[in-house]
């Protein structure tokens, strides 16, 4: 087992992180910017290191920084939590040339998934289904009609090197195409310096269900069940569940074992999730995140594994501690993003927290790193704290969830909580009866009757 990981991320995951390894005895480093000295992270662990100014650029993403804080500290692991480098191929590269342990899947593997059209290959070698579409980029205007004539419009461009919805454009009609194509393919070239896409066929009403898995590196991976993450708002998902109410047991442990299969195949190590889209019975597999997710709190509550101890002891060589028949789902779960934000309008509200309070009792559970008089920067991703709720049954865990949320105060700043105590008492979320399109149109709606 590790002696000290140092933890190369912020706010709630970074404290999550460290929770983890206080429990697994290990010793923790907190990496931080100038803007988060006085974070709760920070506060707690066992030693600090400040790696920088408040642009990301120039700290949390910062490879060189954050090695050479490895190395003042003697730290051993480093664990990525997600975004910022957890994805990041070369860093992975450049722990392992200095003998520093990367709490996650290999470079290669890393490599592999991030790019859309190889790992969109490689999943329909492995045999998990994919969306019919392109076999890899798109080079013109004219490959691009033929595909679209083949699979049938409306089609989906999207970014090779993509994600968050950055170099996405649909093609309802030849019409559209060009212009959608070239949009895409500058909205790609600008956010990931890479301007290539390709071609899906465009899914009118799927849910997003995504497979949780975790892999020993040695042919060995298991999966723990889906999540629906459907309800979003510009491809960013808000308000996640498991396990999903479109789903039967027997869909259940097809789609899982087909991913957990193929990722043991792979010889895939540490935690990773595959996503689809999932439309009349059907699954199409749509990419692969390399890490741990923002989410994984539901899978936790309804699996009772911790995913952060896993991750640590396959990433030290102890294997998995539970083989698939071991795997029980016990009730449902389900995690509210609570974000930094105006609940209408999305625009970012920075500022002082004044009042904070999370709510209690059985079955909730809140991951956030801020408290009162908590500064919120400007600098970073809106996320504040998410607030999963546990319950026997769906019915139990939308109710626990209300009072939950009548229960959570955040003042001096505009939060996304008003928005979901709207959902919570919503007719279509109660009966489950939603797509990945629903929320946007729910939002249009409620601002078209203020």
């Amino acid at each position: 087992m590790f002696q000290k990981i140092l933890i190369a991320n912020r706010g709630e995951i970074a404290l999550r992180i460290l929770r983890a390894c206080k429990e697994l005895g290990i010793r923790t480093v907190a990496v931080h910017s100038t803007a988060d000295a006085d974070a709760m992270h920070v506060r707690l662990a066992d030693e600090s290191v400040c790696i920088g100014p408040p642009a990301s650029r120039d700290s949390y993403l910062n490879m060189h920084q954050i090695v050479a804080a490895c190395e003042i500290t003697g730290a051993d692991a480093i664990h990525p939590g997600y975004g910022f480098l957890s994805e990041n191929a070369k860093f992975a590269d450049i722990l392992a040339a200095h003998n520093i342990t990367f709490i996650g899947p290999s470079g290669d593997h890393i490599r592999l998934m991030g790019d859309k059209i190889e790992a969109k290959r490689t999943a329909k070698r492995l045999g998990i289904p994919v969306v019919p579409g392109s076999d890899g980029a798109v080079s013109d205007e004219k490959e691009a009609k033929r595909i679209a004539a083949e699979i049938g419009y409306p089609v989906l461009i999207k970014a090779s090197a993509g994600g968050g919805g950055r170099g996405m454009k649909v093609a309802r009609s030849e019409d559209e195409l060009f212009e959608a194509l070239t949009t895409a393919r500058t909205e790609a070239g600008a956010a990931f310096g890479d301007d290539a896409v390709y071609i899906e066929k465009y899914l009118e009403k799927p849910r997003h269900i995504e497979v949780q898995l975790m892999g020993d590196g040695m042919g060995q991976a298991i999966h723990l069940g889906e999540r629906d993450c459907s309800l979003q708002r510009r491809h960013q998902k808000v308000w996640e569940e498991a396990l999903s109410p479109a789903l039967n047991a027997d869909q259940r442990q097809k789609i899982g074992s087909i991913v957990a299969n193929a990722m043991a195949e792979l010889g895939y190590s540490g935690a990773g999730t595959v996503e689809f889209l999932y439309e009349n019975g059907e699954f199409y597999f749509i990419e692969m995140n390399t890490r741990l997710q923002v989410e994984h709190p539901v899978t936790e509550a309804i699996t009772g594994i911790d995913l952060v101890h896993e991750q640590i002891r396959v990433a030290s060589g102890g294997g998995l501690s539970h083989t698939q028949s071991e795997i029980r789902f016990q009730g449902h779960a389900i995690e509210c993003r609570i974000n930094a934000e105006d609940p209408r309008t999305f625009v970012p509200s920075p500022g002082t927290i004044t009042h904070f309070h999370t709510p209690g009792g059985l079955g909730i559970r809140v991951d956030s790193g801020v408290y009162s008089g908590y500064k919120i920067p400007p600098y970073y991703d809106s996320l504040i704290g998410k607030l999963i709720v546990h319950g026997r049954n769906r019915v139990e865990c939308m109710m626990r969830l209300r009072r939950a949320l009548d229960e959570f105060v955040v003042d001096g700043i505009n939060t996304t909580l008003p928005l979901f105590r709207d959902l919570v008492g919503n007719v279509d979320i109660a009966n489950g009866d939603y797509d990945i399109h629903w929320l946007e149109k729910f939002l249009a709606r409620e601002a078209q009757q203020d």
